[in-house]
């Protein structure tokens, strides 16, 4: 595809928008806009989720706000997946409602995506469109070419981006891997041409921009675990992220060499491999024996792959660990092995599954220990190659925490890239034309997949349920007649708090608080309802704070007979 054929307006912008993604390692969500300021076209690149923690309890998922573009959904041409990885695609089925807009994906990646719109009851709904391996598509003033690279999972795209205004090479997730063992390697010849066009921006993958170096090739984990798994006796776990299919490919080669066969333990195994098959890969490589045919298997020509690498509590190997899964058990003497690495924040419930795992005699073996696994994301001299193929006029880092921007940008600099822009979520950049400046300031934040309800982050919800997790909660309900007397005695159901005082309950403490606070109102207080719940409200949490030092929430219901 040669350089954009049409003509730029005389007010026309061409912005970069991420509303998920920059500033933080997950729910990618980014939007390029070309047009005047008042009447932009958009074009929307990836839409990922990322995973609470313990601050977020009753939380399943978290996706990006869509709010502003949202708001712009008629001018929206489109949103394109570069791949399939939760991250980048996983918020689709829960916000695509709110955009109503056409997918475009290349074979893998639909069909993965395929799966998910199916469980969501929205398959026939969503216009998805395959778009080829190397294939090009043009979206209003948006001409597009797919380009191949590789990652951990098969078919991860660059967007090279053609506009009147310039070009934009959008890396999505990457690394160079000279043999990925899955998939073709990275399509060098068409980077350097793009580059050779002139490109006016890169919007970059700043993962691993701290580690120096390359990231290693998924060739060498393979030589590496088929030596270690021929080492060991007894049965063999292994987990890792289900999504990269080259580590399960390799994993199931390196359990037919040692006379294991493979047995895939977690959901989403079975997806991932599903899809690989259906569209072309895993050719050759061992069918898995069911689960429920494993237990016949002799413990040394057995291997399970389990998902729950990062400690998530559901997971395959957390029930493995205690031993509450239905099919799967190991036992003294047998050897689980992590290859995979530890995401920041998911350390205490990853070492946690290590100790359990370990006081039941079970030899736990980690990237830490042997090389079993390499990051699907650049390194340094891998950051520095790619810019000397598109050698752009600006960096924007993205994908990553602010150290990682900041690093980023600091690397661009030092490879003599004339611009470098560090956003954050929500801050508009126009790119051009001129030089790349700050523009607008946008609603970008976080929605809560609360069981099958999205609420924004920072609602009352969550901050009630925080609360009560550091200091319980309380419930008071009193029975007061007409005047406001009360007509019997008040009952307390109170959750998470001790007992404070040695003669009465926490029930029998709070009971007293709330009966002696409606007894001291006016009669004319006690006539409002709102007013002798508050009275009874404030009255039970001063005493809890006088006897215990912490302010729990406490709900107040007053029936009036």
């Amino acid at each position: 595809m040669a350089k954009s054929k049409r003509t730029a307006g005389i007010n026309d912008e061409l912005v970069f928008l991420p509303l998920g993604g920059t500033g933080e390692i997950g729910m990618n969500f980014n939007l390029y806009g070309y047009g005047p300021a008042k009447d932009r076209k958009w074009l929307a690149i990836d839409l990922g989720i990322t995973f609470p923690d313990a601050t977020e309890p009753g939380i399943d998922v978290i996706t990006p706000d869509p709010m502003f573009i949202e708001g712009e959904r008629d001018n929206l041409l489109g949103l394109v997946l570069t791949h399939a990885h939760e991250d980048h695609i996983g918020a689709v089925p829960h916000l695509w409602e709110r955009l109503k807009c056409p997918l475009y994906a290349t074979p893998f990646t639909a069909a993965m995506l395929r799966g998910k719109l199916a469980e969501h009851g929205l398959l026939n709904d969503v216009p998805l469109h395959e778009i080829p391996l190397g294939g090009d598509l043009t979206l209003g003033p948006f001409e597009m070419q797919f380009v191949t690279l590789t990652h951990s999972i098969p078919e991860p795209n660059a967007i090279a981006i053609r506009t009147p205004l310039g070009n934009v090479m959008h890396t999505g997730d990457w690394k160079i891997d000279d043999n990925p063992l899955i998939g073709d390697a990275t399509d060098i010849a068409t980077l350097k041409a793009f580059g050779d066009e002139g490109v006016r921006a890169i919007v970059c993958d700043s993962t691993n921009v701290l580690s120096p170096g390359r990231s290693g090739s998924e060739a060498d984990v393979r030589k590496n675990l088929t030596a270690l798994i021929g080492t060991l006796s007894g049965r063999v776990a292994v987990t890792t992220f289900a999504s990269n299919l080259a580590r399960l490919a390799t994993i199931m080669e390196a359990a037919a060499a040692n006379d294991r066969s493979t047995v895939l333990v977690g959901r989403s195994m079975h997806k991932i491999t599903a899809a690989a098959r259906e569209t072309g890969y895993l050719k050759g490589v061992p069918l898995p024996v069911a689960e429920d045919d494993a237990g016949y298997l002799p413990p040394d020509n057995v291997l399970y792959l389990c998902t729950g690498s990062q400690g998530e509590a559901r997971a395959a190997l957390s029930r493995i660990a205690d031993d509450s899964h239905r099919h799967i058990s190991l036992s003294e003497g047998d050897t689980v092995i992590f290859s995979s690495k530890i995401i920041p924040g998911n350390e205490l419930p990853i070492f946690e599954l290590h100790n359990r795992l370990s006081e039941r005699g079970i030899d736990v073996l980690t990237e830490k220990d042997h090389d079993v696994h390499v990051s699907g994301h650049p390194c340094r001299d891998e950051l520095t190659m790619m810019y000397q193929w598109i050698r752009p006029e600006l960096s924007i880092p993205v994908h990553g925490e602010p150290r990682h921007l900041l690093a980023h940008a600091e690397l661009a600099e030092e490879l003599q890239v004339p611009e470098q822009l560090v956003l954050r979520n929500g801050l508009m950049a126009r790119i051009a034309p001129g030089p790349a400046e700050v523009i607008d300031d946008v609603p970008a934040g976080r929605l809560h997949l609360d069981g099958r309800v999205l609420v924004r982050a920072g609602e009352a919800p969550l901050r009630e349920r925080r609360q009560m997790s550091f200091a319980g909660n309380v419930v008071v309900s009193l029975v007061v007649d007409d005047d406001g007397q009360l007509l019997a005695d008040a009952e307390v159901a109170a959750t998470g708090i001790p007992d404070l005082e040695d003669d009465l309950s926490i029930e029998d403490t709070c009971a007293e608080a709330a009966e002696d606070a409606v007894n001291r109102m006016r009669k004319s207080a006690r006539r409002d309802d709102d007013a002798v719940a508050e009275a009874a409200r404030r009255a039970v949490r001063g005493r809890i704070r006088f006897l215990w030092d912490k302010k729990p929430p406490v709900r107040v219901l007053v029936t009036r007979v």
